[in-house]
């Protein structure tokens, strides 16, 4: 893990990721919905354990009817659940973000919070997602490790860990602060078309000097 050139290795992948990712888009596409903290929260909780263009696709839907946590807490369960239709877990999900927006408004005043401990009270919303809004909606020093993260921090040899929170606190050991925030939004990109889940793309990995799964795979050739 030491001696990696971290700044290096960002900087690449930040250069050939000329738009951001976020959560709830499909593969880096600007959302047609306003980015508020609350649509960011509720983007994040739609694209739990679910493929970007059906949480881009549900959240279009969703955002267009129900943008703000006063009209969302009021709207019919049923048609948000048939708003939100194509993500995994729709059901569930649907109590969840109407529950989520029903907080928000009568707990803090219509305001999403900033403190992890506040995110992490609202329903379906863990570690992970609680990170990716404080960095995405508020901007702050955070490291999101969501699965593309976990996956390639592990593949490069940036971390050797088993869960999500691990890989979090070796990146802030390894990471410098100043760059926590850029982490998930290079390598959400940087997973999504070429280090991907089953097999990266070694030919178009503009790091893979730098990686040891890449030495490894390319010293059994």
């Amino acid at each position: 893990m030491k001696g990696k050139p971290v700044s290096e290795i960002l900087d690449r992948l930040e250069h050939r990721s000329d738009e951001r990712a976020f959560p709830g888009t499909a593969l880096g596409r600007e959302p047609s919905w306003e980015r508020t903290p609350f649509t960011t929260l509720i983007s994040t909780v739609l694209s739990q354990r679910n493929r970007d263009e059906c949480t881009y696709a549900a959240s279009e839907r969703l955002f267009s009817r129900y943008p703000s946590p006063a009209l969302l807490m009021r709207a019919p369960l049923d048609e948000v659940d048939a708003l939100i239709r194509s993500v995994n877990f729709h059901t569930s999900k649907a109590k969840a973000i109407r529950e989520i927006a029903r907080i928000v408004q009568d707990q803090f005043g219509g305001e999403v919070p900033r403190d992890a401990e506040s995110l992490m009270s609202l329903p379906m919303v863990g570690r992970k997602t609680a990170t990716c809004v404080q960095g995405y909606a508020f901007h702050m020093d955070v490291i999101c490790v969501d699965t593309h993260v976990h996956r390639i921090s592990n593949r490069i040899g940036l971390v050797r860990s088993k869960t999500p929170d691990e890989t979090e606190g070796q990146l802030m050991e390894t990471v410098p602060r100043d760059r926590w925030s850029e982490i998930n939004e290079v390598f959400v990109r940087f997973g999504q078309e070429v280090c991907t889940p089953l097999r990266p793309k070694h030919e178009q990995c503009p790091i893979r000097e730098f990686c040891d799964t890449y030495q490894r795979d390319a010293g059994k050739r």
